[in-house]
């Protein structure tokens, strides 16, 4: 991959770092506020127990995306970036794309959905 492409995918990977985190900042500082209210009824609790749950779990699945954007800026330094994990060939360029951390190409990523890899 030529140093302008490898450039462009560096500035993605790091805005999409930026952005994740901060929305997990944000969301960490809701769930404080819903922490700090002080509830009147058992319905209250109950609305506010939901909100923290929803916000966790988005906490969660932003996490497991920051490790996947961490783990494809440490595969550009190392040269591995666009190769698949899995069959070691080159990844479409188009799927690098739509999804700059993905660590499969098409093939192996149907494979590992389907439970054959």
């Amino acid at each position: 991959m030529d140093q302008k492409k490898t450039r462009a995918f560096r500035e993605r990977l790091l805005l999409k770092k930026q952005q994740i985190l901060e929305a997990y900042n944000k969301n960490k500082t809701y769930g404080k506020e819903a922490d700090g209210e002080s509830t009147q009824d058992i319905a209250d609790k109950a609305a506010n127990s939901y909100t923290k749950e929803f916000l966790f779990s988005l906490s969660n699945t932003e996490r497991d995306l920051l490790q996947q954007v961490d783990e494809a800026i440490v595969r550009l330094d190392g040269r591995r970036f666009g190769i698949c994990a899995s069959c070691e060939e080159e990844m479409n360029l188009k799927r690098l794309e739509a999804v700059p951390w993905a660590r499969l190409c098409l093939s192996c990523q149907e494979k590992q959905e389907s439970g054959l890899l």
